[in-house]
């Protein structure tokens, strides 16, 4: 939005929004093209926010560097970055001034207008879960546009929410990605369809609890029109669809691995077969795919993507584009991606499972497994995994900070396996060819060596993309 298109409604409203990250540089922007008076604040320094300061300031918008506790005199209204933890200073000082907070999405929900050819905003088919968020929305865009709609995967995701909402040439159906982060500051949203993948511990430091964070992801369902989307194989997912108030007409549709019984989707002889959106679904099914149309075919993976042809198919998509879609999708880097197979052993990067719940899921893709595991352990624990992938381990390469948590569970859970500790202290590429090295040499002919660490990667790199790469590049120096 280049020009400023000034709204009424927004015209001088003093706006403060929270964070000066991507999502917050973009809300600010649209704020201030929007005529609010928009003043962004940040606790943090350094010369990267001082340049994103100067281009915000330059353009009239006001920008507090070191300062993100306080609340601005007469601010009417905080829009803050996912983030921003809900026990911030500077919210409490909202909460006492009457002055409400939303996130992004919450902006972008109210800020949509009618397409042209139907008179209503573009409807939302919308994912959240603990895992597989990114790759089930991909999957879901890649259907939407096999069926011909103007779509994007946006959100959490590629395309920002509010870019999307905004663009000038509209579009069709949005396939969005969203985090617990996003869903806690997203009170009127009411989407199309929506589905959580699956609930399993993770930013419990933000979110406090289990409970609060189960129930930040149920507020995907909440107002749902046509389906909530859930996994029989996570009960949790299916009482947070009990607990939804919905409109009229709404359905629970599940997803599984299984034969479907009516109102589901699932797997029958290698075929995706769909008994919710037929018209006969008590004697009838439609056959949607077939697990050989989906990259990679792991379990999880599969169950992916039959949350996407849930949501596609209750959007009103037919057959023919879910199985076109799901064949011409590709996975995005570091999600399970085979390196490369030398003397008989498979490489695999799962970088992006930084979580246990994550991990579990690609170990049980693959036996035996030389695994890499450590980093950041974001509060989590190791036991419940380790028990359950103790059959399938040959050997486990241990790195990183939280590493002696791992350890402590595998003499707990698999006393049995090989423990290999590369020297600590280094980082980055020189780290790494020392835990491929140590890796290779614990594998034998017919194993997987997984890099799937159940953890964050900051201690060591600077994120999981450059763990990843990195890893990518040692076994090929191999």
């Amino acid at each position: 939005m280049g020009d400023r298109m000034i709204n009424p409604e927004w015209a001088g409203l003093p706006v403060v929004v929270a964070g000066l990250g991507l999502s917050g540089v973009s809300a600010a922007k649209v704020l201030h093209d929007l005529g609010a008076h928009v003043t962004v604040v940040d606790g943090g320094t350094g010369p990267a926010l001082d340049a994103k300061a100067a281009a915000l300031t330059a353009q009239g918008v006001t920008v507090r560097l070191g300062d993100g506790a306080s609340l601005p005199e007469g601010t009417r209204l905080i829009v803050t970055s996912p983030g921003w933890a809900p026990d911030s200073p500077l919210f409490a000082a909202a909460e006492q001034a009457g002055v409400p907070v939303w996130g992004d999405v919450e902006l972008a929900w109210r800020l949509r207008t009618p397409h042209p050819a139907t008179g209503e905003p573009a409807p939302w088919l919308a994912v959240t879960g603990t895992n597989g968020k990114t790759t089930t929305v991909q999957m879901l865009a890649s259907i939407l546009t096999a069926a011909g709609r103007r779509t994007a995967a946006v959100g959490n995701v590629g395309v920002s929410v509010l870019d999307a909402v905004l663009a000038e040439e509209p579009y069709d159906v949005l396939a969005v990605e969203l985090s617990s982060y996003q869903l806690h500051w997203a009170p009127s949203l009411r989407v199309h369809s929506g589905a959580v993948l699956n609930l399993a511990p993770d930013h419990l430091d933000w979110h406090g609890s289990m409970e609060a964070y189960a129930a930040d992801k149920g507020r995907i369902y909440q107002g749902n029109q046509v389906a909530c989307v859930y996994n029989l194989a996570d009960p949790a997912t299916e009482a947070l669809v009990r607990e939804a108030d919905v409109e009229e007409g709404c359905r629970a549709i599940g997803f599984g691995l299984d034969a479907p019984a009516v109102s589901n989707l699932g797997v029958v002889d290698g075929l995706l077969v769909d008994r919710a959106f037929v018209p006969d679904r008590d004697r009838a099914a439609a056959e949607i795919g077939a697990v050989a149309d989906i990259h990679p075919p792991a379990p999880h993976n599969i169950a992916n993507a039959l949350a996407a042809a849930a949501l596609a198919r209750a959007y009103g998509v037919d057959a023919k584009a879910v199985r076109d879609g799901l064949r011409a999708f590709t996975p995005d880097a570091h999600r399970i991606a085979h390196v490369a197979e030398i003397d008989g052993v498979t490489y695999v990067d799962d970088s992006k499972a930084t979580n246990t719940h994550a991990t579990a899921a690609s170990l049980a893709a693959y036996r035996p497994v030389v695994w890499i595991a450590g980093g950041l352990a974001k509060g989590a624990t190791f036991d419940e995994l380790v028990a359950g992938a103790a059959d399938r381990l040959r050997a486990a390469v241990l790195i990183g900070q939280d590493r002696q948590l791992i350890r402590e569970s595998l003499a707990r859970h698999a006393p049995e396996v090989p423990v290999f500790e590369p020297a600590p202290g280094k980082t980055g590429a020189e780290a790494m060819t020392e835990i491929v090295r140590v890796a290779a040499a614990a594998a034998q002919k017919g194993d997987t060596v997984l890099l799937a660490p159940a953890c964050a990667s900051m201690d060591m790199f600077t994120n999981y993309g450059e763990r990843g790469d990195l890893f990518a590049a040692a076994v090929r120096e191999l």
